[in-house]
């Protein structure tokens, strides 16, 4: 028995038209992509020209620091060269010329090495002073009273609210003007021998030194209950005046001029 097979009329107009649509799509898929490829090499071959302008660009940097480095690691002018090659072959050895110093120089760094030790002195008098002023310091109502037993000092004791009249604590006029509880300072004024003094910011315990016109020792306040508008504190002064200091001493001469400087006037004080 004989098969049949099946046979395709590839003469017929719908299957020619279908080979012509194949053919076109195909041409058109060819074509999108050469153009599709052309552009990518075109895009390539741009980012390829801008690298290479780039490392253009840094090759021409990295030599022009190259040509500074070089410049500055350079050895010095040749100049004296020959005179040194000279030298060694004849054994030598040139002489280095050092310049006479300079006066002023010398005169300058005499004054600093002067105004050097004066400030430790300084320095040194300070700290003699503020370890002898700390070592008497009262924090409360007790040691007060203990450093009034002690004889050594004066001690007046000062409790006053915040006022631009003067309260007075032995010789001198106390004001309070500004009392913070939270960082515990005050600001004072001080009326000492008729003039005002400012001790603003004094902190808690911190002992503030100042002088008067009658003594050569330092008075102290020191304030030891900072509250809202209102201070306890204490104010210290030489037990002795200059002039009985000499009388004991037994300098009568010393004592007549300590005198007579404490019956000035204010204003030959003040000048």
């Amino acid at each position: 028995m004989q098969e049949e097979t099946p046979h395709i009329e590839t003469s017929s107009p719908s299957f020619r038209l279908g080979v012509l649509v194949v053919v076109l799509l195909a041409f058109i898929s060819l074509l999108g992509y050469a153009i599709h490829e052309r552009d990518s090499a075109q895009q390539v071959a741009a980012e390829n020209a801008q690298t290479a302008a780039a490392l253009k660009d840094t090759r021409s940097q990295i030599e022009a620091l190259t040509a500074k480095l070089d410049a500055l690691t350079a050895p010095p002018a040749q100049a004296a060269t020959p005179q040194v090659r000279h030298s060694r072959h004849a054994g030598v050895i040139p002489a280095v010329h050092h310049g006479k110093p300079d006066p002023r120089w010398q005169k300058l760094q005499t004054q600093v090495d002067a105004q050097g030790r004066a400030i430790d002195q300084t320095r040194q008098d300070l700290a003699s002073t503020r370890t002898e002023l700390q070592g008497s310091i009262a924090t409360n109502h007790q040691q007060i009273v203990a450093l009034q037993r002690k004889g050594e000092r004066n001690i007046y004791e000062f409790d006053i609210n915040k006022s631009k009249q003067f309260s007075h604590a032995g010789p001198i006029g106390v004001s309070l003007r500004k009392a913070n509880t939270k960082q515990q300072y005050a600001d004072l004024k001080l009326m000492v021998d008729d003039r005002q003094v400012s001790k603003k910011h004094l902190n808690l315990y911190e002992p503030a030194v100042f002088y008067a016109d009658s003594v050569e020792q330092p008075m102290q306040v020191v304030i030891n209950s900072i509250t809202k508008n209102h201070i306890h504190g204490y104010i210290s002064t030489p037990k002795y005046k200059a002039s009985e200091l000499a009388v004991m001493s037994g300098d009568a001469g010393t004592a007549a001029v300590a005198a007579g400087n404490n019956t000035d006037s204010p204003q030959l004080h003040r000048r």
